[in-house]
This record gives C-alpha cells, structure tokens and sequence, in this order.
C-alpha cells in the first residue's frame, strides 16, 4: 500500500472536519463583528450542511465522469476559496453564503476521499488505509472547540478560515505529485432531476433537523422542511427505480453487506452525533467549566481515536468484521451511558477513562465499518456506494443532535427548571440505548463476512 495516499486524503478530510466544527466557540466574535446575534449567525452552520447534502449526490457522478483526482483537487480549491470569503465576510448574507460554498468543496472531499482509496488500496491493505480516514471524522469534533476557542482568544477568529489557505495549497500540491490518475468510468447521462430530488430531500431533513435542534427559526420551519425532505425522497425512490442512470443508484443497496453497514452505521451514528453536542454543554452548564477547559477534556477521547489507529488491522485480522462490530457498539453504547452516570462527586479521572475508552471504540467501529462497505463492491459501484454512505452518515449525525436537543427541551418542559447535570444524564443514557441497536444488522452476518478484507479467515486456516 502507497502509505502516502491515504495521509494525504486524511489531511484534506481534516482541514474540513476542524472547520465545521472550529467555528461554534467563535460565533459570538464573528456576531459582533459583523453586526448580527449568534444566534441568527447559526444559520451559516445550517447552510453549511445543507450545502452538503445537496452536492453530496452529485460527487459520484463528477467521480465517475471527470476523474476521482482532478474532482477531489476541485473539491479542496472550492473549499479555500469560501474560506477566504467567511474570513472577508461583513455582513449575516455574506457569512452564510461563504459557508456554501464551503460546504460544496467540503460535499466533495469526503465521498471522493474513500472512492479513491478504495480503488488505490488492494483490499488485504483496506482496514489500515481506511483508519486515516476514520481519524479526521472522529478527532476534528473534539479539538474543534478548544482549537476555535484558542484562535479566537488571542488571535482574530478571521484566522479560524485562513489557516486552511497554507493546509489547502499544500494539500493540492501532495495531490497534483502523489495521487494517481484513475480510470473513468462512464456515469451515463446527468440526472438532473434526480439532483433536485434528492438535494431537496437531504437538504429538507438536514435543514428541519438543525432548526429543530437549534431553533433560530420557528419549530414549524423545521417540521414543514422536514415534511417536504421526506416527500422528496419518496418521489426520488420512484425516480431512481425508471431512470436508467440515477444520480443515487439505490438499487446497489441489494448487496447485503453494503446495506448492513449503512443501517448499523446510521444507527450507530445517531449517538456519536450526539456526543459533541452533549458533552461541552454538561460540561459547561453542568460543571461550570469554560469552553477551553471542557474542550480540553474532551480532546482525551481524541487520543483513544488514534490509539486505534496502531491497532486496528491485527484486531480484525484476528476477530473478523462481525464480531469486533458486535463489539464495539455494546462496549461503545456502554461507554455513552455511563456517561451518563457522571456527577460533581465523581473524579474526572473516570470521565477521561470513559472518552478515552469510548474514542478507541468508536474510531474501531468506524474503521471497520468504512472498510467492510467496499469490500463486496465492484469497481464501477464504489462511487455510488461512497456516496450514499456519506450521505447516510449525514442524516444520522444531525437526527442525532436534534434527538440530543429534543431530549434536553422535554426534560426542562417536564421539570420546569433550567437545564442540570440531571437533565444531561437522562440524554447520555437514551442515546447510548440508541446506539446500541447499531448491532442488529451484523447479528446475522457471517462470520467470513469480508475475509478479503479482514483477513480472517485466511488466518484461521491451517
């Protein structure tokens, strides 16, 4: 394996992952300076993942027509150019379409990011390609808030955009020199009306689920974009099923093992995306700490994220994909609800057992599961397959901070108090039962499920 292939896609992918999540601590500096509340500044936290959601689809079939490394250089030039627009940004407008156009570069670098792996990695190497990528998803999050914070403190929070200037040019030039030139593969004719459909599907939940969660808009403006996402994507499904090129093709979901992943990893997924939303607001409101102390706390779990990293191909080499993802979910569900049991008088060491713990177990799970996707895919299918999981990955994530939001809200309606420490453990312990049903699409998976990959079986025979 080109070890330099999946370092250089792990790094693009984690310019992106900081800078969704760098910006929250910053909100209300970059509110002041350009005339607006952070709260209505939210809104370009919306935009950026509608923005995803809508291009998301789209990156398979660039992949597929343009080249998956001339799409991903693309990918990171868009992606510097709304950088430098949020950091030039004077006004609630400007801010909000700067972080479009983000979000198009950043819609992009992911999908295309496993595409060209998967079809530049043999597949004995998968499993260890695979864990740079899960990395930047599960770290990013964690260091996000204490980085913002960092920047914005003793520097201006223009800088929280600009640094991805240097990272970007360079990431460019690794790209241009190392990642190869793969072969196409014709995507037939665009579907432009599956586009629309499945933009304003993803783009109607996404959005409704944000507003729901964080309501800078009216309650029903969420409902009704959800509403209006999900009649989409029913009309996408009878869309996808008469056209001879869809944009999504859907019906690679017959492949059991592909279908196994998105819905476990969907499940799994409601809880992870959760957790950034819930841990800094107990620690803060809960704890009274200030954002870079509880940033800083959660950056432990950042460390059990990479630990896994040295770990992971002898442990699925050894266990095989079924049983470590059967256990990394329970240990993983187990780890958010005991969470969930933390108060004033227990000792922080045993929250950062609990996020160390619970990094390693998740980054496994994810690993694992990244790579078990591809591992029964043909080569014309990978692009669609990364993009459905990527968008799948999405939907989940943001069902799971407006489930978060949801609770929190029911819990102070019901006690009609402001929000506690109580308030935050009944939240850590129904998403971590949440999370835990991510087992049941791998009960009854074989056990020789992606040998190939794991290289399981081939160890265990004599």
């Amino acid at each position: 394996m080109n070890r330099i292939i999946p370092l250089i896609l792990a790094f693009a992918l984690f310019m992106e992952q900081i800078d969704s999540t760098v910006i929250s601590t910053a909100l209300p500096a970059i509110a002041n300076d350009i005339g607006t509340s952070p709260i209505a500044l939210k809104l370009a936290l919306t935009a950026y993942l509608v923005s995803l959601a809508i291009f998301i689809p789209l990156s398979g079939w660039m992949a597929d027509r343009f080249g998956a490394r001339r799409v991903f250089i693309t990918a990171i030039a868009v992606f510097m150019a709304g950088s430098i627009a949020c950091a030039a940004a004077n006004s609630l407008l400007w801010f909000v379409f700067a972080r479009f156009l983000q979000g198009m570069g950043g819609a992009m670098m992911s999908p295309v990011a496993r595409l060209v792996l998967v079809r530049t990695t043999e597949k004995s190497k998968l499993i260890s390609a695979m864990a740079w990528l899960v990395i930047p998803a599960l770290v990013g999050p964690l260091i996000g808030p204490p980085l913002g914070g960092f920047i914005t403190t003793y520097f201006t929070w223009h800088w929280i955009f600009l640094i991805n200037i240097p990272i970007g040019i360079a990431g460019i030039a690794a790209t241009m020199l190392f990642l190869p030139s793969l072969q196409t593969y014709d995507p037939g004719p665009f579907d432009l009306r599956g586009l629309v459909l499945t933009g304003m599907a993803a783009a109607g939940i996404v959005f409704g689920l944000s507003v729901i969660s964080l309501p800078a808009l009216p309650p029903v403006v969420g409902l009704s974009a959800i509403g209006v996402g999900v009649l989409s994507a029913v009309a996408y499904v009878e869309h996808a099923k008469r056209s001879p090129a869809p944009v999504l093709r859907l019906s690679i979901l017959a492949n059991p093992v592909l279908r196994a992943t998105i819905i476990g990893g969907s499940l799994f997924r409601i809880g992870i995306g959760a957790m950034p939303f819930l841990m800094p607001l107990m620690l803060q409101l809960g704890f009274g700490l200030n954002p870079f102390q509880s940033g800083m706390i959660t950056f432990v779990g950042a460390l059990g994220a990479l630990s896994m990293k040295f770990a992971a191909q002898t442990i699925f080499a050894r266990y095989g994909f079924r049983n470590v993802l059967l256990t990394m979910s329970i240990l993983s569900s187990i780890s958010i609800i005991a969470i969930g049991g933390f108060s004033p008088g227990v000792p922080f060491a045993v929250l950062y057992f609990l996020l160390l713990a619970g990094g390693f177990t998740r980054s496994l799970f994810f690993t694992g599961l990244n790579a078990l996707a591809f591992a029964e895919v043909d080569s014309a299918d990978v692009s669609h397959a990364s993009a459905l999981s990527v968008v799948s990955q999405q939907l989940s994530i943001a069902l799971g901070v407006a489930l978060a939001g949801g609770i929190l809200e029911g819990s102070t309606y019901v006690t009609g108090k402001e929000l506690s420490v109580g308030d935050f453990q009944i939240a850590f312990v129904i998403i971590g039962i949440i999370t835990a049903f991510g087992v049941l699409p791998f009960i009854k998976m074989r056990h020789d499920t992606g040998a190939a990959v794991s290289g399981h079986v081939a160890k265990a025979l004599p």
